[in-house]
């Protein structure tokens, strides 16, 4: 969402600042894709900064202090808002859960009291054998009925697991989402 938002002011900015200048389009052009495609994956918020950044740089380069003001300010206030009131952030609190269980038990549905006190959802994502097969490593997509029950919800899972290792946290976006 915020890179919706952000990235046509930083485009518009870059377009009026070329206008029609066919070399200094080219070299944005490849200023940009390099910044896009050979640096490591980011996600949306990065990107649209190092955006942003670029066209500021571009504007003081070709001599227009006054725009690359106007435009940092106006930039950073847009930022700042969408930061501050939450928008585009994750709002479904889904989290990422791996459990690390025994192969004595089985994983199909030792765990289902558990999820239907602390989550409103919990899907098995993936099954996988370590250890040469004496464990199973479980992930889960799970949303939590209540986020301040989450030490509990990780308590009630190690205690059923035997202590073995237990991880949540936020899911992993795919580079093909940003």
């Amino acid at each position: 969402m915020l890179a919706v938002i952000l990235l046509p002011f930083a485009v518009q900015t870059v377009i009026m600042l070329v206008n029609g200048n066919v070399g200094t389009g080219v070299a944005v052009a490849g200023a940009f894709g390099l910044v896009r495609f050979r640096s490591a994956p980011g996600n949306a918020k990065d990107i649209s900064v190092i955006f942003v950044a670029m066209a500021v740089g571009l504007a003081c380069g070709s001599g227009y202090i006054a725009l690359s003001v106007l435009f940092t300010v106006i930039a950073c206030a847009v930022l700042y808002l969408l930061v501050f009131f939450h928008i585009g952030a994750d709002r479904s609190g889904e989290k990422e859960l791996s459990i690390t269980i025994p192969e004595s038990l089985d994983y199909t549905e030792v765990f289902d009291d558990i999820f239907k006190e602390y989550t409103t959802h919990a899907e098995l994502t993936e099954v996988k054998t370590a250890s040469l097969g004496s464990l199973y490593k479980l992930h889960y997509r799970v949303r939590l009925a209540d986020d301040r029950n989450e030490k509990g919800f990780l308590d009630a899972l190690r205690c059923r697991n035997g202590n073995l290792e237990v991880r949540c946290g936020q899911p992993h976006t795919p580079v093909e989402q940003l």
